[in-house]
């Protein structure tokens, strides 16, 4: 297979994860901690998500399966294995959010942000985004904010690609400094 070939766009299915699929969601996560730049993409250490037990994981999928404080969306490759996944964390007017922060309306942001190598640079990022961003829409949400470590340009280049812009803000997140993107839905 050529190069051009590999990176053809390909068929995903884009849905809510489901609490079913726990085990497949935690090696997902698993390998995303084992990332090159996991430590600039994530507040979690591979060390300590290998210690957890199954109920940790079972309950973290059924969590955001249903409901609408959180959710968890997935991109499936045409044989059914995960190949990306999003996150997104939903906070009510005056609720503090991951970082601290409240609002005086409903605010999210995206969280866990990955997409297996073999699947990037074809779509997949954006088929996620659209995905999470369509159902933060069709429950009144009107921004969507993330937090980006300074130094994970991978991560950056790939959000302002899907425009998402730079606010201006700044926040320090386990000690080490994260800018923040937002993309406003309205009107889409």
């Amino acid at each position: 297979m050529s190069i051009e070939e590999a990176r053809a766009p390909r068929s995903y299915a884009v849905r809510r994860a489901t609490a079913e699929e726990w085990q497949n969601l935690r090696d997902l996560r698993f390998e995303a901690l084992r990332d090159p730049v996991a430590h600039l993409a994530f507040l979690d250490r591979i060390e300590d998500a290998l210690e957890r037990p199954d109920s940790f994981w079972r309950d973290r999928a059924r969590t955001s399966a249903e409901g609408t404080s959180v959710a968890t969306f997935v991109a499936a490759d045409g044989d059914g294995d995960l190949a990306g996944t999003v996150t997104v964390l939903v906070n009510q007017p005056g609720e503090p959010d991951y970082v601290g922060e409240t609002s005086s309306e409903i605010r999210a942001a995206l969280v866990g942000v990955f997409v297996r190598a073999e699947h990037r640079g074809i779509g997949v990022i954006q088929q996620l985004l659209a995905m999470t961003e369509g159902w933060l829409q069709e429950i009144g949400v009107h921004r969507v904010r993330l937090h980006v470590h300074e130094e994970n340009l991978r991560a950056k280049h790939a959000y302002a690609r899907y425009g998402y812009v730079d606010s201006g803000a700044r926040v320090e997140i386990a000690g080490e400094p994260h800018l923040e993107m937002v993309r406003e839905l309205r009107g889409r």
